[in-house]
Parts: structure tokens; sequence; C-alpha cells
């Protein structure tokens, strides 16, 4: 069984640096780990990448307590700045990860050609499914048409039978992001299979009904409750008066807006498995994120947070004004079906 993982590994790694991040020969390669990093993938990563004629800089850090900006008082934050600020691409590997840190943002402040992927803790299996398994070019269609409709919309609307029914409008002064898979540009990357939107702010109001919330027992389904943009409370049987003193000990009132919505079309993913990374880009469901967002999401100022925490809700409806595109979380647009079945079938 080992002997696959080694194999699946460097499949993975394989395929991340040169079909994705497309290395070029002289190219460096900073990837970024801690103590709960998978030390073998880690190594695989940097061996993909000299095998494809990149210089590997492979730096190990403590492990933080939290990621992103709560992170930073644990992390050698001036060297990493110095050498991130130079590289060609960066693979933020670690378990607890410095996406939407002050490393994070200045590295891009001042590195105007990096290639960014933020992995996190994701195992191997996850890795397989989110990147494996599709064809980049069938993707980016897909995705790039759902963007297209969305951008011609006014208002969101994603309801699901398990109670969730939330709006919000949109603002078109807003990056609307996606992850096709192709990293060889200068890009703030993810894993594949999204469509990425920033609510207009003040604008999102109803009822969010978690499927899995992060840093919440998915056994714990919890509500969030949306007035004008924020939480203004938080609902649930079991889970709900911790998560309210989670919140609350940020005190930060950033902490309760929402961040961004992203919507899930990886082809490979189809039920939850506890994964947040994988979790996020279900097929057919969406993720909410909350907190900091970077003002090259939403220029010109972002929305500064002390941290960022995500949840998904599986199987939704979808609907761009009074255009639906997704029903229960199948794709249902005459315009969308053809693409998607070209994805599902190659």
């Amino acid at each position: 069984m080992e002997k696959n993982f080694h194999l699946e590994r460097a499949r993975v790694s394989k395929i991340l640096m040169e079909d994705m991040f497309q290395i070029k020969l002289g190219e460096t390669v900073a990837i970024t780990a801690d103590s709960g990093s998978d030390s073998d993938l880690m190594n695989a990563l940097a061996a993909a990448a000299y095998a494809a004629g990149g210089i590997p800089l492979l730096m190990w850090v403590p492990k933080a307590k939290q990621s992103g900006q709560a992170g930073m008082k644990e992390w050698p934050a001036a060297a990493l700045e110095a050498a991130l600020c130079k590289v060609d691409v960066w693979i933020d590997a670690q378990s607890t990860v410095m996406l939407y840190s002050d490393v994070w943002e200045n590295a891009f402040k001042e590195n105007k050609k990096l290639r960014y992927l933020v992995l996190g803790d994701s195992t191997i299996g996850s890795l397989e499914r989110m990147f494996t398994g599709f064809e980049i070019p069938t993707l980016k269609a897909l995705l790039n048409k759902v963007r297209e409709m969305v951008m011609a919309a006014k208002k969101v609307q994603i309801t699901s039978a398990n109670g969730t029914d939330v709006s919000y409008e949109i603002d078109l002064n807003y990056t609307f992001d996606i992850d096709d898979g192709d990293f060889s540009m200068p890009k703030f990357g993810t894993a594949p299979g999204f469509v990425n939107i920033c609510p207009k702010l003040g604008s999102m109001n109803g009822t969010i009904v978690f499927d899995i919330l992060e840093g919440v027992n998915k056994d714990n389904q919890l509500t969030f409750i949306m007035e004008k943009g924020s939480i203004t409370d938080v609902k649930g049987e079991r889970g709900a008066a911790d998560f309210k003193k989670y919140l609350a000990a940020f005190e930060d009132e950033n902490m309760y807006k929402i961040s961004h919505n992203m919507l899930g079309l990886n082809p490979g993913i189809h039920s939850i498995t506890g994964e947040l990374c994988e979790d996020e880009r279900i097929w057919g469901g969406v993720d909410f994120g909350f907190g900091h967002t970077s003002a090259m999401d939403m220029p010109p100022y972002g929305q500064e947070a002390k941290s960022h925490f995500d949840g998904v809700v599986t199987n939704v409806s979808i609907y761009l004004d009074d255009i639906q595109i997704f029903d229960n979380g199948v794709v249902c647009h005459p315009d969308l079906i053809p693409l998607v079945n070209n994805l599902l079938t190659n």
C-alpha cells in the first residue's frame, strides 16, 4: 500500500509541475511546509519541480496554531517574505497555511510574477480527486461560461433542501475568479473546480444551513442567519454556543461578514469527505467564506479581518436573477449542459 501512495504522490506532483504550472527551465519553485505536512509529498513536489527543469526551495516552518494572519507571530515572517518576493512559484503546503496573512499579502504586492497555489493539509487521496481526471481546457470552458452568466446577473439566490435560502447582489467592481488547473500565469491559485464570487457588501440576507463547517464536527449542522452581509445569529442543536464563542473570541466584527461564495464544479468530487479544500469544490454545492478578503478579490481595500473560515452546502439550487443554473446539485441550464457532458465524458 505504501508503494501505491508513493506512486500517487509522484503522479500528482508531476501533473502539478508539468501540466498545471508548466515549470520552465531555471524557475524557482518554493514549497512551504510545517510539522503537520506530509514530508513524502513535500519531497515529491520538490523532485517533480527539479525534473521539470525548476529549482526547488523547500522551506520548513513551525506549525502555527491557526492559519492566516493569526499565525504570523509563529513564523519567520521577514525571512519568508524576502524569499517569496523573489520566487516564480509558491506552493503553500503547510497544515496551517499562510493564505491571507501579511506574508501572503506582501508576497503578492511585491512579486508581480508570482504563481501561487494553496494545498494546505490535503491528503494524497484528496489531491488525486481534485487535480486529476479532467482536461484543463474542458473545465476552463465550463467555468468561464458560468462566470459569464454570473457577471450578467444582478442577484444570486441559493437554496437547498436542508433549509438554506440566501441571496445577495453582484458588484462588478470585484474579481470573479475561477480555477481550472492552469497555473502557468501569475495568479492566486487554489484547487480547481469553482467560480468564486465576492457578494456586494451589505447585500446578503437569508439563512445558510451548513452540511459541513470549518472547525465544527460534521454531525453538528449549524445555521447562520444573515442580515445585510453579516452573521446575526448561529443556531443548531449542538455546537452553536461553542461556535458563537469562537467568533466572539476574535473581537473583530469583520469575522462575522461574508467574504466570498464559491460555486462548486470539480468533476472528481461528489461527496463530503471532511477535507475542507476538497469539500469546497464539491460538484453541485457551494462554499461560503467569512472574514478576511484580499484587496485582489475585493478592490480597492479588501475586507481586513483577523482570520477566515469556510463552510459548505451540498446539492444546491442556484438562480441568477430568475434564471436557474443548478437544480438540487444538478447543472440544469441548457447552455451549460453540453459543456458538462463534454467534461464528464472525456
